[in-house]
């Protein structure tokens, strides 16, 4: 599938700033980028730099003033998909050594909290079979709220609250893999489907030797999502995150088929 994406950023900051910007498709073997352009105002300072498991890039800009951001491209997907409940965990022993980072307790995703939970609720289950209970109950137990969380809402609070945005989504699917010993990382995406449009967030787990991505929201799928970054969770893979004050005046991300 090919997908075209637009997104503007238009932040002011008051005083000069350290920012850095993730907000490109990545250019890796499961998508290929066909098109893009980034177009950014004359800034005192820019670099590239690789984002989490070298995958996407990070932008430094050092700024003042007006920071408008617009970036276009097209996308072809071409993405390893399956059906989840068919595929096997990975032995922890087993593990690649990249992916155990994934295995351990992040900020927003206290898995070492959730295991008795996880037993209790999913223990029967195995593998890509537990992934997709986890994913079908999130889906029908926590209700997609836009304007529920902040950008302290952790993975224990969505599961209490029972609402919550993607990222919450996101957080709580990581957690509880995680909790069951399947390593999960969140990605960053453009996702066809989205509604409201945004900047989407998503659960990648590992599962028989690869990276599979789970939207527990239901809104979009794998063949319909262009990966941005992966991380531990949200705070390794923000699109913009700013070392001063910033002030957002206005967001808009478009995505349509090609």
């Amino acid at each position: 599938m090919k997908l075209k994406i637009k997104s503007e950023l238009d932040y002011y900051l008051p005083d000069c700033t350290d920012v850095l910007l993730q907000v490109e498709a990545a250019m890796i073997p499961e998508q290929t980028v066909r098109h893009a352009h980034i177009d950014l105002p004359p800034t005192q300072h820019f670099a590239r730099v690789p984002g989490h498991d070298s995958i996407g890039d990070r932008i430094w800009l050092r700024h003042e003033g007006q920071l408008t951001v617009r970036y276009e491209a097209e996308v072809e997907i071409e993405r390893l998909s399956g059906d989840i409940a068919s595929l096997s965990a990975v032995p922890p022993h087993l593990l690649p050594g990249e992916t155990i980072q994934y295995l351990l307790p992040s900020r927003f995703c206290p898995s070492d909290r959730f295991q008795s939970l996880a037993n209790a609720d999913f223990g029967s289950l195995e593998g890509g079979a537990r992934i997709a209970a986890i994913s079908d109950w999130i889906y029908s137990h926590i209700t997609y709220a836009a304007g529920s969380s902040n950008a302290e809402t952790g993975a224990m609070q969505t599961y209490v609250d029972r609402q919550g945005v993607c990222r919450d989504f996101a957080h709580l699917m990581i957690t509880l893999a995680r909790a069951s010993t399947i390593p999960a990382r969140f990605v960053s995406v453009y996702g066809l489907g989205v509604t409201p449009q945004d900047f989407h967030a998503v659960a990648e787990v590992f599962l028989d030797g690869t990276w599979y991505m789970v939207d527990a929201t239901g809104m979009s799928s794998s063949d319909g999502m262009a990966k941005i970054g992966v991380g531990r969770d949200a705070a390794d893979v923000s699109f913009l995150t700013s070392y001063a004050r910033a002030d957002m005046n206005s967001q808009t991300v478009e995505v349509e088929a090609a």
